[in-house]
C-alpha cells in the first residue's frame, strides 16, 4: 500500500485506534474522512486535526451504510481506501444474559462487527477495483485467532472478519485492490467500556508499529501479543484461552 497521496475512509474513526489512524495518515499527506456516530465526538476530533473531514453516520444501519458510499463517492471520488474500523466489544457471562428480552443489546455486536464491513467492503470494492491502486483494510483482532470466553460474541466476529478478509483477497487478487488485515492485541482504549484496556499496549506505540507493517507491505499486521497468535498451533491456541479465561473469569460472575 502506497502511504501518501490517498483518499481514505475511516469508520469508527472519531477516537481510539481509527483516530490514531488516521492522524498517521494525514501527516502521511493523505486525504481522510472519518465517520462516527456522535457528533460532538467528531468534532472533538476536528479540533484536535483541522484537515479531518468528519461524518456522523451509523454502520449499523444499511440504510446508512449505502448513503455513506453515495455521499464518499459522489464528494470524494477519488477515494482508494476503505478502513473498516468500527467495532463494539461487549463481556458478558451467558449464563446470567436475558437473550430473551434483550436480544437486540448483542445482536448490535454482530451488526457492528460482521455486518457493517462486510456489507461495506462489497459496496466499496467494485467501485476500488477501477482505480489503479487501492486498499481495503479490516481491523480484526489478536481474539480472531485465541478467543476471549468473557467476550464471545466479539471474538467470534473478529474470526468471521478475519474469514471473510482471507476470501476477499483472494477474489480481489486480480484486480488494483490489496486487502490488509491489522489484527491489534489489547490496546489502551475505551473499547468495552473505559478503563477496560488500560494494561494494553500504549495507542501510539501500537498505531505507529502498524504504520511500520504498512510500509513493509505486510497484508497481514500484528503488534505485540497478536503478532504470534496469527501461527499458534491448535494445542497452544488451547492453552492460552484457557488461562485468559482463568486469570479474567471472576470479572463478569
Amino acid at each position: 500500500m502506497k502511504l501518501t497521496g490517498n483518499t481514505i475512509l475511516i469508520t469508527g474513526g472519531s477516537s481510539g485506534i481509527g483516530l490514531a489512524f488516521a492522524e498517521r495518515f494525514i501527516k502521511a499527506g493523505n486525504t481522510v474522512i472519518v465517520t462516527g456516530r456522535r457528533e460532538q465526538v467528531l468534532q472533538q476530533a476536528q479540533e484536535k486535526l483541522p484537515a479531518l473531514i468528519t461524518r456522523v453516520n451509523d454502520v449499523n444501519m444499511e440504510s446508512d451504510r449505502i448513503a455513506l458510499f453515495d455521499w464518499v463517492t459522489a464528494n470524494y471520488p477519488e477515494v482508494n481506501v476503505l478502513v473498516n474500523n468500527a467495532g463494539i466489544q461487549q463481556r458478558f457471562n451467558v449464563l446470567k444474559t436475558d437473550a430473551k428480552h434483550q436480544w437486540d443489546y448483542f445482536s448490535k455486536e454482530i451488526t457492528t462487527n460482521i455486518e457493517a464491513p462486510f456489507h461495506l467492503s462489497m459496496l466499496f470494492a467494485p467501485y476500488l477495483a477501477k482505480k489503479d491502486e487501492a486498499t481495503i483494510i479490516n481491523v480484526t483482532s489478536g481474539l480472531a485467532f485465541t478467543p476471549f470466553a468473557i467476550a464471545p460474541i466479539y471474538s467470534a466476529t473478529k474470526a468471521a472478519l478475519h474469514s471473510f478478509t482471507i476470501s476477499l483477497r483472494h477474489q480481489l487478487s486480480d484486480t488494483s485492490v490489496e486487502v490488509i488485515e491489522v489484527a491489534p492485541p489489547a490496546v489502551s482504549t475505551d473499547l468495552g467500556g473505559a478503563g477496560l484496556h488500560t494494561h494494553g499496549e500504549p495507542l501510539d506505540a501500537f498505531a505507529d508499529g502498524i504504520f511500520k507493517g504498512l510500509e513493509e507491505g505486510k497484508q497481514e499486521i500484528g503488534y505485540g501479543t497478536s503478532v504470534a497468535r496469527f501461527r499458534m498451533s491448535r494445542d497452544e491456541v488451547d492453552q492460552y484461552v484457557e488461562n485468559m479465561y482463568n486469570a479474567t473469569k471472576d470479572s463478569i460472575e
